[in-house]
């Protein structure tokens, strides 16, 4: 049997920085993991660059029942704490739009990182390691393993959520905390495309691969200003990534397609100047000319009149219509694309300034098993850091 002082089951961004720093502090480390390659989630991010953070992470760009739970570990971690390690290893990045920082030398080299930390403190890694089961005695933990059993004085969870089950995703960490007396949170597919049926998805697939920016919303949560994106099967784009982590199924979603326009003033302005164009050739100035036969649909007759032919309650239906175009997705893509996962681990029974169980003494929970989810742009990379660093420095 191998005896560590700290055992970390998942070999992720949390897992592996969480294990670099209870090595940095000279507790023996080991990290387990089913999987061929450590940190795959890494590598696929960011379309191979990993937006590995966002300048503008705040509580408030995270979902969870306690809203509060987060705000300890982000502030004590924060993303220019992580700028720094990677800039003394060497690397750069570029800020794209809203805060998103993307590394120049590409995902592996973030990989690359985490591994040179763990080593480099003393850490190991143990891929191809399946976990058997999980048990707590006298104040220790064995885990038996498809390569021998562990015992370890304190036990890390980050084996992550049940999102892109295709890289091994499964629903461990839940099992492992209800066994401990956790409560786990609904768990739904969040950051995830829509699906949409019959006429809908019919008229989305037709147009298929037009975008534009949008401001969006779902019935509870906040409005994103993003790009949206038509698919063959519904509506994807960071706008609609966004609005799916606070989406439920039966619910409706608003879309304003006129985003910057104070859309009546702009019609009006359109009437005077022009007033023999047709409310579709106005249209199309605006809106990706594939796009406006779909929209003008909702308008029937009155697509093919002049400008100077519309009244003003003619023009406040057309612009309500615009700015408030109401759609009812009939469900997402599910786990298979979502890029994260809602839900999870109830922060009600977890400490924030440590991540450690209140239920069990020197069991933690870290990432994104925690019922703590980031919007999109390296929020949720973010809080993997935060987390990994405030259990990494009790554990």
């Amino acid at each position: 049997m191998r005896i560590v002082d700290c055992l970390v089951l998942g070999a992720g961004a949390a897992g592996l920085f969480c294990a670099a720093r209870t090595a940095a502090r000279g507790r023996s480390t080991l990290v387990v993991d089913h999987a061929r390659k450590p940190a795959e989630k890494v590598r696929i991010s960011g379309g191979g660059r990993c937006n590995f953070t966002n300048l503008h992470t705040d509580p408030q760009n995270f979902i969870s029942n306690n809203p509060h739970f987060a705000k300890s570990a982000l502030a004590r971690y924060t993303p220019y704490d992580f700028c720094d390690l990677l800039q003394a290893h060497g690397l750069s990045w570029t800020e794209k739009v809203l805060g998103q920082l993307f590394c120049d030398q590409k995902s592996q080299a973030i990989i690359n990182v985490l591994l040179q930390e763990l080593s480099d403190a003393g850490g190991h890694l143990a891929l191809n390691t399946d976990i058997v089961d999980v048990q707590s005695n006298a104040g220790k933990y064995i885990v038996n393993t498809s390569d021998g059993r562990i015992e370890a004085g304190s036990l890390i969870i980050a084996t992550g959520g049940l999102s892109i089950p295709k890289m091994g995703a499964s629903g461990l960490a839940y099992n492992i905390a209800e066994r401990f007396g956790h409560t786990i949170i609904d768990t739904r597919p969040a950051l995830v495309p829509f699906t949409f049926s019959g006429q809908d998805k019919d008229n989305f697939a037709a147009i298929s691969g037009v975008s534009l920016e949008v401001r969006c919303q779902a019935e509870q949560g906040p409005d994103f200003k993003e790009n949206m994106l038509f698919t063959h099967r519904g509506l994807s784009g960071p706008a609609m990534l966004q609005i799916s982590s606070y989406w439920h199924l039966s619910e409706t979603v608003k879309i304003d397609l006129f985003p910057d326009h104070a859309t009546r003033d702009w019609f009006v302005e359109k009437r005077d100047r022009t007033p023999a164009q047709t409310l579709q050739q106005a249209l199309s100035e605006h809106l990706p000319n594939r796009m406006v036969p779909l929209i003008c649909n909702a308008f029937a007759h009155l697509a093919d009149r002049k400008l100077a032919e519309l009244s003003n309650s003619q023009l406040d239906v057309i612009v309500d219509t615009l700015k408030t175009w109401t759609l009812q997705p009939a469900g997402t893509e599910g786990w298979r694309t979502a890029e994260v996962t809602a839900g999870g681990i109830c922060t009600k029974g977890l400490s924030s300034k440590t991540m450690e169980s209140s239920h069990q003494p020197g069991l933690f929970f870290i990432g994104e098993c925690v019922d703590v989810t980031g919007w999109l742009g390296g929020y949720n990379f973010q809080w993997a850091w935060a987390s990994a660093a405030a259990a990494g420095a009790h554990a």
